[in-house]
């Protein structure tokens, strides 16, 4: 899947930049944040709620109404509590996400934009306890919708709502809420 994913990068750079003018690169870090609960035997358990976690992302605008994107997310440890039949037990989460998109941007003003993203998105997640031990990965659709607000040519602020393939069991939901930073070159 890491390679149908690297060989998409490469295909869609290396066609967009063969049409593009003044493609405009940029990186970007941000909080990202995802609820933590669990389904166990039918049951659903609170975790450690919403928990932020360090975003890394990058990219270029091809166009300033189109563009490329890729991220990278450390999803933190969170805790919960179980309890199955009469054992009670206690466990933790660890995963990471990562996605390649396409991103559509609509400038409202000089300053502020609007924009979507559609593209593939793969998420991991490892559980571990004293009785349980499991592991998820999925791959599949990612979209996110935000907002962009620039400071200056080169700093902008963004905020967007993100959503990485299907519902998940264990750990950090599919939904998540970003706030951004990103610096173009």
């Amino acid at each position: 899947m890491k390679k149908l994913i690297f060989a998409l990068i490469a295909g869609v750079t290396a066609m967009t930049a063969a049409q593009a003018q003044n493609p405009v690169p940029y990186i970007g870090l941000g909080v990202a944040s995802s609820d933590h609960n669990f389904k166990i035997g039918g049951n659903d358990y609170d975790g450690d709620g919403f928990k932020p976690s360090l975003k890394v992302f990058g990219g270029v605008d091809i166009t300033p109404m189109w563009g490329v994107e890729a991220g990278y997310t450390d999803l933190r440890k969170a805790e919960y509590d179980y309890k199955i039949g009469n054992l009670n037990g206690t466990g933790s989460t660890e995963g990471k996400r990562a996605y390649v998109a396409g991103k559509g941007t609509m400038p409202v003003n000089e300053m502020f934009s609007v924009y979507g993203k559609l593209g593939v998105g793969y998420s991991k997640v490892d559980s571990t306890s004293s009785n349980l031990n499991y592991k998820e990965s999925d791959t599949g659709v990612y979209a996110g919708v935000g907002a962009q607000y620039n400071i200056n040519k080169q700093v902008a602020l963004t905020l967007e709502y993100e959503r990485y393939g299907k519902s998940k069991d264990f750990g950090a939901k599919a939904d998540a809420i970003t706030v951004g930073a990103r610096y173009s070159f």
